[in-house]
């Protein structure tokens, strides 16, 4: 859980970075070149040789979905959302990330549902009102987003649980995953994209080596091997750990004005919600 924790303060720099650095730069060369610094951080690191092609064809189809086509949605919504907006409507993840693992593994744990309910009503106290009249369009792409990031890591977990040999070395394959990424991307960007809106500014260029080496280099990276160190239900959770983290620096570094008594509120029950789920996976365990 400490490679989750960790991840979770890196990452909530991101969702700012990404609304208040990247503005008007094309969403699909920002992707792209994000991905393009993660895959080129593990292309080093990568074996070629002795590694399934099963595992390589599901790592690359992991990536391009995780974090390929997810990041597509996700950065289109900045369009119609604000920062706090996105955050907010992060909420189901955890739900689908529960459902889509037990679907994977062929059971239905409905216990798992609770702790992780709870979480999505802990997020949900962490509300943003006056929303912007794009929400709906927005709150449909966020949706599509996380539905796509759910899957992409409840298939990682399922993924190496099936290739315990590869499990301690995750180094070795995980470039895999971002070269699916990449794949996606290059192809999104050279049908869709807007060449005019491609010249980045120096500021741009180092907020996209930043999200690109570490947040989505090493983050995803450490956050999907933190996914195959617990189970379903604690990985659901730590999604919405997420949007505390995120409105927080939102909050102190761009003086973004939020209700301070229902984001500790929301905080309190995200504790909760951590706390209900061990107690219910030793009670299922017994």
């Amino acid at each position: 859980m400490g490679y989750l924790i960790g991840v979770t303060l890196l990452w909530a720099f991101s969702f700012s970075l990404i609304g208040e650095y990247l503005g008007g730069l094309d969403s699909y060369f920002a992707v792209f070149i994000r991905i393009l610094f993660a895959a080129a951080v593990f292309a080093p690191f990568t074996k070629f040789l002795g590694v399934p092609s099963k595992l390589k064809l599901a790592l690359l189809a992991i990536g391009a979905i995780q974090i390929g086509i997810m990041y597509l949605f996700l950065y289109h919504a900045y369009h119609f959302l604000s920062v706090p907006e996105i955050l907010l409507f992060t909420i189901f993840t955890p739900l689908y990330v529960t459902l889509i693992y037990d679907i994977l593994r062929k059971r239905f744990n409905p216990l798992y549902l609770i702790s992780a309910a709870v979480a999505v009503l802990g997020a949900y106290i962490i509300r943003y009102e006056n929303v912007s009249g794009g929400f709906l369009f927005g709150f449909l792409l966020i949706q599509i987003a996380n539905i796509l990031f759910a899957l992409g890591q409840s298939g990682y977990k399922y993924i190496i649980e099936k290739y315990p040999d590869f499990k301690k070395n995750q180094m070795d394959i995980f470039g895999y995953f971002h070269f699916g990424a990449l794949i996606a991307t290059i192809a999104a960007f050279l049908l869709f994209g807007d060449f005019s809106k491609i010249s980045a500014t120096p500021v741009q260029w180092g907020v996209l080596i930043w999200l690109g080496v570490a947040a989505s280099g090493v983050g995803y990276f450490l956050w999907n091997k933190g996914a195959t160190l617990v189970d379903a239900g604690v990985l659901g959770i730590m999604n919405n750990a997420l949007i505390p983290a995120g409105l927080l620096v939102n909050i102190l570094f761009w003086n973004k004005i939020e209700n301070y008594y229902t984001l500790t509120i929301g905080c309190a029950v995200l504790l909760f919600s951590i706390w209900l789920h061990y107690k219910i996976m030793k009670k299922t365990q017994r």
